[in-house]
């Protein structure tokens, strides 16, 4: 009997260290490992130049905040996306990555532009938590049923907010509506997509904004939904 192909997932990670990209990433080890993957972990980006490694790439899960990146390797993992590898990732670790990149921006659909404070500045101690607000993430109920987001409801949040700049490309699947509040420049709430997928080519991409730390990514619902989303993007 011919065993099964073992499936491959990159993980690459780095960035801004406040979102713990080594700490939210090893949390899902295990996961891949029950789930038939070889792991391998990179903390830089230019793997995505190694062209015949990325050819058997299944899935990327990125969690590499703001940096920058070369020309070849974001070359590099355009092409591996279009020729059918997933690309996973949550909050500034793929939404807030290679801000300068127009190609990449297109590749994500989706790029963080603020987290609202919870209060006004005078009121801020000047620390992470001054961004921790109370939230919903909004199911998009006729998508309830797709497989990322099938039998969970809405639920809340006390962490960072996303606002995120975006397009009608993307399969929106959650989304967060930031509140106006009097110290806010903006006039009226404005909701802004939480979850989504994007087929790029013969691959797809799943973004989920939750996932600050490894306690956002641990609880109950954001857990499952990073979980599947990388099932679902996988090739």
């Amino acid at each position: 009997m011919t065993p099964s192909k073992k499936k491959h997932a990159l993980i690459v990670r780095g960035g801004w260290d406040g979102h713990q990209p080594v700490e939210t990433t090893d949390a899902f080890l295990p996961f891949l490992d029950e789930h038939g993957y070889e792991v391998r972990v990179e903390d830089e980006t230019t793997v995505y130049t190694d062209t015949g490694y990325m050819a058997g790439v299944d899935v990327v899960i990125q969690t590499n905040t703001m940096s920058t990146i070369a020309g070849d390797e974001l070359r590099g993992l355009i092409a591996a996306v279009r020729n059918g590898a997933g690309l996973a990732g949550w909050h500034g670790g793929i939404a807030d990555s290679y801000r300068s990149s127009s190609d990449y921006l297109q590749l994500i659909g989706g790029q963080f532009a603020c987290h609202p404070a919870k209060a006004v500045p005078d009121e801020l101690a000047g620390e992470a938590a001054d961004n921790f607000v109370r939230h919903t993430i909004d199911i998009v109920s006729d998508r309830a049923d797709h497989p990322i987001v099938a039998g969970i409801t809405d639920f809340e949040l006390t962490t960072e907010q996303y606002w995120v700049l975006s397009d009608d490309y993307n399969d929106v699947l959650a989304t967060t509506t930031l509140a106006a509040r009097d110290f806010d420049p903006w006039h009226r709430p404005v909701t802004c997509p939480a979850i989504w997928t994007r087929l790029w080519g013969e691959g797809r991409v799943f973004v989920s904004t939750p996932g600050h730390d490894l306690a956002v990514v641990q609880e109950p619902n954001v857990r499952t939904i990073i979980e599947r989303g990388i099932l679902w993007a996988s090739r």
